[in-house]
């Protein structure tokens, strides 16, 4: 039996054990045992044979009663997890503001909310289950209410990352089923997955609170949205790195790599060492692919001509030997896209991240990000974006992070740019 099996017979054993050491005190009566051994008198002689067939049967039942209760306990085991499952999680509290002097907004509902203070969650759970060791079955299960009229779920890029909107319902957010192949090569396929779980190299190490601002950009090179999809990746011992992936939007209804649904395919090269990563990628994206608004204009992410693209990504970062100085660890990134539209065809978008660890308490964390959201070059309007945090851990297991963020864009239907700004703070629960 497992140590918790053993601990819990043994106190089920202790509590069987005390009525039945009564009933023996009963049975056996001491005091005529103790004058049987001063009288002379064979009627208070203590009958053995009766007290071995009586005790005899005590035990008989207090086994029976034992391996009934080893029988619940096993029946317990077979419907828990396997001992090759994990299960971890989080939940995420969000308060916060966002305003913005756009006059021009056509969204009543979000219009309603500038300038207001919301709170909202997230709650995420994460299974890992191995079947050989070495392999890995990821499920994670989130909900939240981060609605979509919510200013801080995607309004001019403020979608915050641990923004989540299933509207209170759990929900499988991602699934897919990863194993090695000889030493350096590991392959994805997954009903539920995105096209950067599968690059052998990170991007970025900033940690971001806005969404915009992960993966070192989250525009075109990088946008990605979850599908059925399938990759591969090598990793060589020098830090050279190379992979390859696709996923195809409804390639469960529509089926893979098909004209009737977008595809995005990534190939990744990169060279990582301890203090040090460069990295670039070629994103083709098919049959009208949308790019994902989490860093890109409104124009800058519309896809004309047949919606095909070709996406280039560069990326780098680096950090300082030791973490509780004023050198922070450094993350860049530059996208260029290129569409099949006649004419302003070209977009660009380029980020920069700083992180501080350990500054004025052990693991904590500040950070700071400025970035270019991916536009056409003769756009009226340049937009920017940016984000100001400070990451104290509370102890292991609680993390609160207030942030201020900002930047400018251009005004709903018009060649006016807009100012807007937002605080928020994101109280997070690990278990």
């Amino acid at each position: 039996m497992k140590l918790f099996q053993q601990l819990l017979v043994a106190s089920t054993a202790v509590g069987l054990f005390s009525p039945i050491a009564a009933q023996a005190s009963e049975t056996m009566n001491l005091e005529g045992m103790n004058s049987y051994g001063r009288s002379d008198s064979k009627s208070q002689r203590f009958d053995n044979k009766t007290f071995t067939n009586e005790f005899s049967e005590e035990l008989a039942t207090l086994k029976g009663r034992v391996d009934g209760l080893e029988a619940q306990q096993n029946d317990f085991a077979a419907g828990s997890f396997s001992d090759t499952t994990t299960l971890d999680g989080k939940a995420v509290f969000t308060v916060g503001m966002f305003d913005t002097d756009d006059s021009g907004t056509t969204d009543d509902d979000t219009d309603d909310l500038y300038g207001k203070i919301q709170a909202m969650y997230t709650y995420t759970m994460n299974l890992n289950t191995s079947f050989s060791g070495d392999d890995n079955l990821y499920v994670r299960i989130k909900s939240g209410n981060h609605s979509g009229g919510s200013v801080l779920k995607g309004e001019e890029n403020t979608y915050l990352s641990a923004g989540n909107s299933n509207a209170d319902v759990l929900k499988v957010d991602k699934i897919w089923y990863s194993t090695p192949v000889g030493e350096r090569n590991t392959v994805w396929v997954g009903p539920k997955i995105e096209n950067y779980y599968m690059h052998a190299t990170t991007p970025s190490i900033y940690k971001p609170v806005l969404k915009a601002f992960t993966l070192g950009g989250n525009a075109a090179a990088y946008g990605a949205s979850t599908s059925p999809g399938a990759g591969w990746a090598y990793k060589a011992d020098n830090g050279f790195a190379v992979s390859s992936n696709f996923t195809t939007k409804s390639g469960n209804s529509t089926g893979l790599l098909t004209d009737e649904g977008g595809t995005s395919w990534a190939t990744q090269v990169g060279y990582t060492k301890s203090r040090y990563s460069v990295s670039a990628i070629l994103n083709q994206k098919y049959n009208g692919w949308a790019d994902t608004s989490y860093f890109t204009s409104d124009d800058g992410a519309a896809r004309p001509g047949d919606g095909s693209s070709t996406n280039i990504g560069l990326r780098a970062w680096w950090r300082p030997a030791e973490t509780g100085t004023a050198t922070p660890s450094i993350s860049v990134g530059y996208d260029t896209s290129e569409t099949d539209a006649t004419g302003n065809s070209n977009t660009t978008a380029y980020f920069v991240g700083l992180n501080w660890q350990d500054i004025f308490n052990a693991d904590d964390r500040i950070g700071m990000a400025i970035g270019q959201p991916q536009k056409h070059e003769d756009d009226p309007v340049d937009p920017f974006l940016y984000e100001v945090y400070y990451e104290y851990k509370v102890n292991d297991s609680v993390t609160v992070t207030p942030t201020i963020f900002g930047g400018s864009y251009n005004e709903a239907s018009s060649d006016v740019e807009a100012d807007m700004f937002g605080y928020v703070v994101n109280t997070t629960f690990k278990f």
